[in-house]
């Protein structure tokens, strides 16, 4: 068995009893990545000499979770999250100098507070722009439940390396559902934050009003955790809000009796797998064994929103990334012989096809004379899908849906299909322009291919406590939590 199918709070349980120490549980964490990196590639950069550093320091230390809640943890960054003096790529080659960054990010700076050790930096699509992590410049993740199949994305290493057992847990950032969707691929628990609720200092922008970091787990508990540590305000982020941070793990109760549910009927309808249909259902009467009831309800906004998620993400990111053109930091163009051609070759060499592809979306999106056309129109749309949240929400307590439409697919099946591989976050995407709160964890297995299949709970805005229970709960009830792949320390 593997260590890390302990929670957070037995592993320091071990450290208190004499029965383990940090430094063994970095070595584990190690010799789990060399057991199984070469399958399943979810790591651009490791740590380790600064990682055992830091693990033979505390071994002298006394564990106090209370001041460190999360001593001696291990963990792995997605490689978009600025890490001092540690490699920060954004599997971007444009980044791929950019050796020693200068500063942590917010969220680093309370992870290391609290204890946690960085393992290393985790494989993503570039910029964290796709759904498969296919589109990394560095490798391609595979799926540790069987490596012929997608992590999912943007945040497939962060996935792919708690699904294999290399981390107990792992940072991800999700714009459209890139923390959800792959944790539903990758059989394990990602939640998504109410935008503000967790500070993006220090996470390189894709489209900063969708962007929000969050945490990926094993289990709902280890994952409540994570994010009392990383959520709260920060001055250095204008949008992190002011609001105390509940403690999540504290409202993990099992009790949700009377909670009441919305189902919309547009996340079991047409182009969502009937085995993760069924699955959903199943989920549903398990909730309502425990107390809890639903209804069917409508968003019928949301089918307008992936060509608003990606006129409005393509557009700022087009925004975002002029910063990238050779001049201050990260790659600069060998062939260029003027400054114009430096700009050009610089970001010509340096942007995958995908962040090309997006830039000029949304370069066009922005441009004069399609603005109202297009942006405007979007951010009018946008409006319309959050206004269905808030109806429901006056009646519900929670939505529940799919994760994601299907199952993960197969390795360079959609590669070649930018509108298919867009269309894998359908029921992911309305959640991040809405800016409310979502999770997903593991809801079964698909009869066919065996490859796990996600819940997706969503909350009210800053109502994660809800999410959690409801997800807790759930999570009591299922043994899939206990199944691994033979990758993640199955036998």
């Amino acid at each position: 068995m593997s260590l890390f199918d302990m929670t957070i709070k037995e592993l320091q349980q071990q450290f208190n009893e004499k029965k383990l120490t940090v430094s063994d549980l970095i070595d584990h964490s190690y010799k789990q990545i060399d057991r199984t990196e070469d399958k399943v590639k979810a790591f651009v950069t490791l740590n380790e000499e600064d990682a055992r550093n830091e693990a033979k320091k505390m071994d002298e230390q006394e564990v106090d979770p209370a001041k460190y809640p999360l001593f001696g943890m291990p963990l792995g960054i997605k490689d978009n999250i600025v890490t001092k003096g540690l490699r920060t790529t954004c599997s971007s080659q444009i980044l791929s100098t950019l050796d020693d960054p200068l500063y942590d990010a917010t969220v680093i700076q309370k992870l290391k507070a609290a204890g946690a050790i960085n393992i290393g930096k985790l494989n993503m699509d570039e910029f964290a722009m796709g759904s498969s992590t296919e589109n990394s410049s560095m490798q391609a993740t595979r799926n540790p439940w069987n490596t012929d199949y997608v992590p999912g994305g943007s945040s497939g290493g962060s996935a792919a390396s708690v699904a294999a057992g290399q981390v107990p847990f792992a940072l991800g950032s999700d714009t459209g559902g890139s923390v959800r969707q792959p944790a539903s691929y990758c059989g394990v628990v990602g939640m998504k934050p109410t935008y503000g609720r967790v500070s993006r200092f220090g996470l390189v922008a894709f489209a900063s009003s969708l962007d929000q970091i969050g945490p990926i787990t094993r289990t709902v508990e280890d994952n409540a955790r994570i994010l009392e540590v990383i959520a709260g305000h920060d001055e250095m982020d204008s949008t992190s809000a002011h609001l105390d941070v509940p403690k999540y793990t504290e409202e993990l109760t099992g009790n949700v009796e009377g909670l009441k549910i919305a189902v919309p009927a547009e996340y079991l309808g047409e182009g969502v797998d009937e085995h993760v249909k069924l699955s959903v259902r199943e989920a549903l009467k398990t909730f309502e064994d425990l107390g809890a009831t639903w209804e069917e309800v409508n968003l019928p906004h949301s089918k307008y929103a992936i060509a608003t998620y990606y006129m409005i993400a393509s557009s700022e990111a087009s925004a975002n990334l002029a910063r990238f053109d050779g001049v201050r930091y990260g790659k600069r163009s060998e062939n260029a012989t003027n400054m114009v051609d430096m700009f050009k070759m610089s970001r010509s060499e340096g942007f995958g096809d995908e962040v090309k592809r997006r830039i000029m979306l949304g370069t066009f999106a922005l441009s004069s004379g399609y603005y109202d056309a297009y942006y405007k129109k979007a951010q009018q749309v946008r409006t319309l899908i959050k206004q269905d949240f808030e109806k429901i929400f006056e009646n519900y307590d929670i939505v529940v849906g799919p994760t994601a439409p299907t199952t993960a697919f197969k390795v360079g099946e959609q590669i070649d299909d930018p509108l298919t591989m867009y269309a894998n976050d359908l029921l992911t995407i309305p959640v991040n322009l809405a800016g409310v709160p979502g999770i997903s964890i593991p809801c079964g297995f698909h009869k066919e291919n065996n490859m796990p299949i996600g819940l997706q709970i969503i909350g009210k805005h800053f109502d994660e406590s809800t999410v959690y229970r409801a997800a807790h709960a759930y999570e009591q009830t299922k043994p899939y939590n206990d199944e691994r792949p033979q990758l993640g320390g199955a036998e």
